[in-house]
């Protein structure tokens, strides 16, 4: 005991120091942090006061002004509001407002640094803008917001630290006697032995105590279950990468590879005169799925549409890919004209792809069309059945391609883990109703363990079509859904992409992109650029944003001569009639633009219909001070987290629409209503003339979210998901095991 003293008390004092040091540190953490936080705060105020607010001083009325204020005010936090113009004489400002900050103050604090103003209650945070009408600086806005909410929050959390040193103290003091009792009656070596087994085989190898051998298996697999389920899984813990996402097959799955089913292969082999050329296809599900691939090994299944993929394959149609460092295979299918045709084009781009999509594009659903996309998804099923290396395979299915292909894969191998992912939107049960074979496109999706989708609105969508549609169970509770006894869990998955990006991806700085990609477009150095990165796709929103950079150069002439929108648009679905006449209506909204406008030197719109490699995309974001995704409806959209993960000069503005994924997780960017031309146009104008702090604090709290939220945690979360998914049947299964023995 007065060894185990010894020890306590000098630990006590050390951990009394430790507490006594950290609670300054506390402090001034927690005062910086606040800070922060009210000055972003304090900037969104601003801009949203800023339109009203020039409205009501055009009118040169102060107590409509302070009417106003008096109303914002109200809310908890914000102390005062003052306004400083010579225009309404004096100074305005709500009762609360404090002496010290006059105008001439206010004006050399405008747009700079913030200011603390010490009161009893607790400080005062002082944060001034300038109110701007068009071009022209018509006075300074005074934000105040009251933090004596820091001093109380400083307050509880000392008292938090000091008590949980205190409890650390008691704790390590008390397992410190607990051991030196143990340690003292040699407890501890005992255990130590009889756990690796010492003392239980004599050296001819023979069990000594063979009575005890069961005892010490049972305590191996115990410890081992205890350390596999106690392991950090928290993603607050994990730092989501290519290393973790293979720590999870190792220890959560055992190593076993992953086959991807998709329709779009993540390499194209295109045939020239003499040689064939590997394209990476422009394609969100390729942009995300390829980095985990080359994580995780495994197989990836696709259809074979390159002129030169048969050339490039094995005779197991195999090929490794990336063809520079080789880590996956690509294992493809060969269809037809008449299959691709009549599944690609016709069932799932005519029909699925416009009815899940609100686009306005009337769906088309052909019995011909069915029965190829029945028999291309048992293609595919075959495929997954000569892919898989055991009966246990985990399988990722992709998209509306392969509806059917879970419930195909599920009756060969029942006990495969088949996580399915929709990457586009899914609609209400009204609209999914118009489909003809809808029973059937839910029944083979039900096949899957796990039903991912980018947003909760599309799993609610999901569910209740499949409680409108189907005679299953649904449990909204646990979000599963129960067909023939057979359970499918809903989940909310929202994808991303590759962080940090591959070295392919920032191959210049941003200053030489800005000049290299301004010199190719003719354009002069100072020139402002936006750009567009999509697919040909009428759900895109193209034509809207032409109409929006139009729009913007009748508002604001000054843009003209001065703005140019680069338009990349890789071509698609080139043989659908619909994208055909689309592709028409862009190239003639181009062209009426920029005649409109051609007496200017330089075009409104320079529209490049090619295909580009990712290196070519990602110069043109680093080149850009604006990019504008404007989709009409989508699931996700990895052009404005790519655009994201490209400014590392944290500038540069993300004008993105209300209908996407992205918008959810991107609040930092300017979101606009597509189909709303004005508010588009505006939009234009904000992120043109957007002060470069202000960029730098949105994007970089984009930049924070992307990298936390990237494509290895997108997986990783659906794989720890099936890992546990699987390991629940197994005991199930056990289970049931064990109550047929004892019966």
């Amino acid at each position: 005991m007065r060894l185990s003293l010894r020890f306590i008390l000098p630990l006590l004092l050390a951990l009394g120091l430790v507490a006594y040091g950290v609670m300054p540190l506390v402090d001034r953490l927690m005062l910086r942090w606040f800070e922060h936080d009210v000055g972003v705060r304090a900037a969104v105020v601003a801009n949203t006061m800023q339109e009203p607010l020039v409205g009501l001083v055009r009118t040169k009325s102060r107590r409509k002004v302070l009417a106003y204020f008096n109303n914002i005010t109200q809310g908890e936090r914000l102390f005062a509001i003052g306004y400083c113009n010579p225009t309404l004489g004096a100074l305005i400002a709500t009762k609360s407002y404090p002496e010290e900050i006059q105008c001439k103050e206010a004006e050399r604090l405008a747009d700079g640094p913030v200011k603390l103003l010490s009161r009893d209650q607790g400080p005062l945070h002082v944060s001034v803008r300038t109110l701007m009408d068009g071009d022209k600086r018509i006075g300074q806005v005074v934000l105040v917001h009251d933090m004596s909410f820091v001093q109380r929050r400083s307050e509880e959390t000392r008292r938090y630290v000091f008590y949980f040193f205190v409890a650390l103290g008691a704790v390590v003091s008390l397992i410190t006697v607990i051991i030196a009792q143990l340690s003292w009656r040699g407890w501890v070596q005992g255990i130590r032995a009889l756990l690796r087994g010492e003392g239980l085989v004599r050296p001819a190898g023979r069990i000594s105590a063979p009575e005890l051998q069961p005892i010490t298996r049972d305590l191996r697999s115990l410890m081992k279950e205890l350390g596999s389920d106690f392991r950090p899984r928290d993603e607050s813990q994990l730092t989501w990468s290519p290393q973790s996402l293979r720590g999870i097959l190792r220890s959560d799955l055992h190593g076993e590879d992953i086959l991807v089913v998709s329709n779009r292969e993540p390499y194209i082999h295109i045939r020239r005169a003499d040689h064939i050329d590997v394209q990476r296809p422009a394609s969100g599900l390729v942009t995300a799925l390829e980095p985990i691939m080359r994580a995780c090994s495994g197989t990836w299944i696709a259809h074979g549409s390159g002129s030169g993929d048969k050339e490039s394959v094995d005779r197991h149609d195999r090929v490794k890919v990336p063809p520079r460092n080789p880590s996956y295979s690509i294992r493809r299918i060969w269809l037809s004209q008449e299959e691709e045709a009549g599944y690609y084009n016709g069932f799932a781009n005519e029909g699925l792809w416009p009815l899940c999509h609100i686009a306005h594009v009337r769906p088309t659903f052909r019995a011909a069309d069915w029965e190829q996309y029945v028999a291309v998804n048992r293609k595919f099923a075959r495929a997954v059945m000569e892919e898989a290396g055991s009966k246990e395979p985990i399988v990722l299915v992709q998209d509306y391609h392969l509806a059917l292909l879970p419930r195909m894969v599920r009756e060969e191998l029942p006990k495969a883990t088949i996580i399915s992912f929709w990457h586009i939107p899914w609609p209400n049960p009204e609209a999914f109703a118009i489909c003809p074979w809808r029973a059937e496109l839910l029944e083979g999706m039900l096949g899957s363990s796990i039903m991912g989708f980018h947003t909760q609105f599309h799993c609610n969508n999901f569910v209740d079509t499949v409680d409108r549609l189907l005679e299953a169970r649904v449990d909204r509770e646990t979000f599963t859904i129960y067909l023939g006894g057979k359970p499918t869990a809903v989940k909310r998955y929202p994808i991303s992409i590759e962080w940090p990006s591959g070295p392919e991806a920032a191959p210049s700085s941003v200053a030489a992109c800005r000049r290299e990609v301004r010199e190719r477009l003719g354009l002069p150095a100072g020139h402002a650029l936006g750009v567009g990165v999509d697919r040909l796709d009428y759900t895109k929103g193209i034509l809207e944003r032409f109409m929006a950079v139009e729009r913007l150069l009748e508002l604001q002439p000054e843009w003209v001569g001065r703005f140019t929108f680069v338009q990349v648009a890789a071509p698609s679905r080139s043989g659908i009639g619909q994208y055909q006449e689309f592709e028409k209506q862009v190239l003639a909204l181009a062209d009426s633009i920029n005649l409109r406008f051609s007496g200017e030197e330089y075009p409104p719109i320079i529209l490049k219909i090619e295909h580009h490699e990712p290196e070519q995309v990602y110069e043109h974001y680093r080149a850009a001070d604006l990019c504008f995704v404007s989709s009409l409806h989508d699931g996700m959209n990895l052009v404005a987290k790519e655009f994201i993960a490209m400014r590392d000069d944290e500038q540069g503005v993300l004008i993105l629409s209300q209908f996407t994924g992205a918008s959810r997780e991107l609040p930092e960017a300017l979101i606009v209503n597509p189909y709303d031309i004005d508010q588009c146009a505006l939009a234009l104008h904000v992120a043109l003339t957007m002060p470069s702090g202000e960029q730098r604090d949105r994007m970089r709290s984009m930049r924070a979210l992307v990298s936390e939220f990237n494509v290895y945690r997108w997986a990783g979360r659906m794989l720890l998901d099936g890992a546990a998914m699987r390991k629940r049947k197994r005991l199930a299964g056990s289970g049931r095991a064990a109550q047929r023995v004892a019966h």
